[in-house]
């Protein structure tokens, strides 16, 4: 299983995102406690900053090598500071027909846009689905397709999808997005589980998105994820389970200033000045968190006195 991590907020030491607390994404890579398997296909983060030259553009870094071993880590990240950041560590098989590199990183970033997009997901047999899909593709996003990834494809497909940036506008992309690769599988009888459980980050913005498709590539797959988890790794049921476990967020106040721990001060959603979205709950004691379950999305908002939120359920 990848893991996400987003973050909207005050300017923050991008280490205290990263590296510091005791269940950083770095430790979730090494230690993962719903995979069977190390994270070890890369990582990556983009980063958007009032300190930055550039504090429009994210910065970007992805490397194809687990976390823990990039020697890069501990020279850069100390030095950055963020309000917007979005990153990610990459699972995949342990086969040697998996790509290692730059181009297969999270997050995506391309230009005319001002989404990043990371996920913990998967479309089986993508590439032979883009016989239908393609059609739907702007040749603009299509043209800054570098690597090999279910999932740049899909941020191809969303982006071309979308007829602005409001939130309205990546909901009804969305949902559009699963229609359309339910129907592809219809029509290609090529059925299986998808998951699509995605972060998309802008300055100051976080929707996170928990959809997908069943087994069968039905949009309305059922089941209690927790009762699902009990079965044998690698089964239909494991699987069903990790599609429709929820996401996870949390809001409050000076985050900034533990470096051991995701916690904030508890407060009102009303008096949030930061949020994080993620795979799992990050910090031992799990009652500040709130789900993202599936078939909904959440959209976060740093107005630059408060964090906003909204929650959606989506129609596919």
């Amino acid at each position: 299983m990848c893991r996400v991590l987003a973050f909207i907020g005050p300017e923050t030491p991008l280490e205290k995102l990263l590296l510091t607390p005791s269940n950083s994404l770095v430790n979730q890579a090494l230690d993962p406690e719903r995979h069977p398997e190390l994270q070890l296909a890369g990582w990556g983060f983009g980063a958007w900053s009032e300190h930055l030259l550039k504090p429009e553009e994210p910065f970007l870094y992805r490397r194809p090598m687990a976390a823990f071993y990039d020697d890069n880590l501990e020279r850069i990240v100390p030095s950055l500071r963020a309000h917007t950041m979005l990153a990610h560590v990459r699972a995949a098989a342990y086969d040697a027909k998996v790509v290692l590199a730059d181009e297969n990183c999270h997050p995506f970033s391309f230009e005319g846009t001002p989404w990043i997009v990371a996920q913990n997901g998967y479309l089986p047999s993508w590439q032979l689905l883009q016989r239908e899909l393609l059609q739907h593709c702007e040749d603009s996003y299509l043209e800054q397709m570098k690597g090999s990834t279910d999932t740049e494809f899909l941020y191809v497909l969303l982006l071309s999808l979308m007829k602005g940036d409001g939130d309205e506008d990546v909901q009804r992309a969305v949902e559009e997005m699963t229609r359309l690769i339910a129907g592809a599988m219809a029509d290609l009888d090529l059925p299986g589980l998808t998951k699509l459980k995605m972060a998309l980050v802008a300055p100051n913005r976080i929707i996170g998105v928990n959809t997908g498709l069943g087994l069968r590539g039905e949009t309305d797959p059922d089941g209690d994820w927790r009762e699902l988890r009990e079965a044998e790794p690698g089964s239909d049921e494991f699987s069903l389970s990790m599609l429709l476990e929820p996401m996870h967020l949390l809001m409050g106040r000076d985050f900034e200033k533990d470096e051991t721990t995701y916690d904030f001060d508890t407060c009102d959603e009303e008096d949030a000045t930061g949020a994080i979205f993620a795979s799992e709950a990050l910090t031992d004691d799990s009652d500040g968190w709130s789900s993202l379950e599936f078939g909904e999305i959440v959209f976060l908002e740093n107005d630059g006195e408060r964090v906003t939120k909204t929650v959606r359920t989506l129609s596919v």
